[in-house]
């Protein structure tokens, strides 16, 4: 069986970030990172996660006046966990280069040395031994141990942990122990209230105020079903993906079977019931 690689995104944002507040998740990160207490993100796909932590990486640097010097950004490591996902993919390795076998930083040592926002994305898809390597930087010690070169690496003043998890795809096997979670303070996610949803896919698909309306009560009216026959209800991402269709002249109904029913299930009779919906909101 094939092992699944290890995906990792590493870079500095240069530009703002679109996001739009919805109640004051941001001033609670600022205060987090200014004291040092690791952060879990909790919410459904698509409600903004990713986007609130990459807006607030921008912040931070702003905030620390790392624009317009000679010092970077501060970096965003972002590391998607999955089920084969080892301390040494976090921690780093040994690799022969030529005649010589060196070693790797792995991402979060990287993060920890440097400086910068290390995010582990849906952390409970990770193996439990696994995460309790992040034990010691998710506490006052602040330090990560590599086992494998005998040493502890203090984390930079910078430094900072953050994860993610869906409570949706919650079960006794996926789920974060008590040691892992109790260190983190917790950001709970969920969908807008129609209106900030309506700005934020009028903003991110350029369709018209009237249209991305009514692509926000369509999703309020689909997330209805969720618990009854949808797993999870229609995100703030698929609605801006209808929205793109539309504006690239994609009849709205077509766009909406497309970009939601299709996609949340294959389900014919869940999406017969998402279409009649959309026939509702676009006749």
């Amino acid at each position: 069986m094939k092992v699944q690689e290890i995906k990792i995104e590493e870079f500095c944002i240069r530009e703002e970030p679109y996001y739009l507040p919805i109640r004051d998740e941001v001033e609670i990160f600022l205060a987090a990172f200014r004291t040092k207490i690791p952060v879990l993100l909790k919410g459904p796909t698509g409600t903004g996660k990713t986007r609130f932590i990459e807006y607030m990486t921008y912040t931070i640097s702003r905030e620390l006046g790392l624009f317009g010097n000679d010092e970077q950004p501060l970096p965003l490591i972002t590391v998607a966990c999955h089920e084969d996902l080892t301390t040494t993919d976090l921690v780093g390795k040994y690799l022969l280069k030529g005649d010589e076998t060196v070693w790797v930083d792995g991402p979060l040592t990287r993060a920890v040395k440097a400086g910068g926002i290390c995010y582990l994305d849906e952390i409970v898809e990770a193996r439990k031994d696994t995460t309790v390597i992040i034990h010691p930087l998710a506490d006052h010690r602040r330090m990560l141990p590599i086992d494998k070169k005998g040493e502890i690496v203090e984390a930079h003043e910078n430094f900072h942990l953050v994860i993610s998890y869906n409570p949706g795809y919650q079960s006794v096997i996926k789920d974060l122990k008590q040691s892992t979670r109790q260190r983190f303070i917790a950001i709970d996610f969920n969908y807008p209230p129609r209106h900030q949803e309506a700005r934020i896919i009028q903003h991110e698909s350029a369709v018209d105020e009237d249209i991305s309306i009514e692509l926000a009560t369509l999703g309020e009216k689909i997330r209805n079903l969720k618990g009854h026959a949808l797993a999870e209800g229609a995100s703030t991402r698929l609605l801006v993906y209808a929205g793109r269709l539309i504006r690239e002249g994609v009849e709205p109904r077509r766009a909406c079977d497309i970009a939601i029913a299709a996609s949340l299930t294959d389900d014919h009779e869940i999406q017969r019931t998402i279409s009649e919906l959309i026939s509702t909101i676009f006749p």
